[in-house]
């Protein structure tokens, strides 16, 4: 494995969910507040065919992770944040979800075959730390 783990970044639509200060957080929480706030902001802040994305890239993200181990670094983007509308300008994203591999090699949509190809062949061409 190289000293340095590849880098993906997804940039997609994210649901938003608001949080208190930690103090409050934990008080919310004791005396049962807050129960399934958060969860339900998570639901509601998107459309569910974004929603639906949001998940592939979600279930995508643990798989890659489970496989790869520390071999990857895995960023995700809010697509409607000035980070992610400069990542969409540099690397003319069309639509979301979208995978940047290496900081290059730029995958668009929720079919996420061409993305993992990239990243296992970066990945067999890293040089092997000794």
């Amino acid at each position: 494995m190289s000293d340095k783990p590849l880098v993906i970044e997804i940039v997609a639509y994210a649901p938003t969910a608001f949080y208190h200060c930690t103090h409050c957080e934990v008080v919310w929480k004791e005396t049962g507040f807050s129960e399934g706030l958060h969860e339900e902001q998570a639901r509601s802040a998107l459309p569910p065919d974004m929603l639906q994305d949001y998940q592939a890239v979600s279930d995508w993200v643990r798989r890659l992770l489970r496989v790869h181990c520390d071999a990857v670094v895995v960023k995700v983007i809010d697509a409607a944040s000035l980070e992610g509308f400069w990542k969409t300008a540099r690397h003319r994203l069309g639509r979301y979800p979208a995978v940047i591999v290496g900081g290059r090699k730029r995958f668009v949509g929720a079919d996420f075959d061409g993305a993992e190809a990239e990243i296992a062949r970066q990945l067999a061409a890293m040089p092997v730390a000794a």
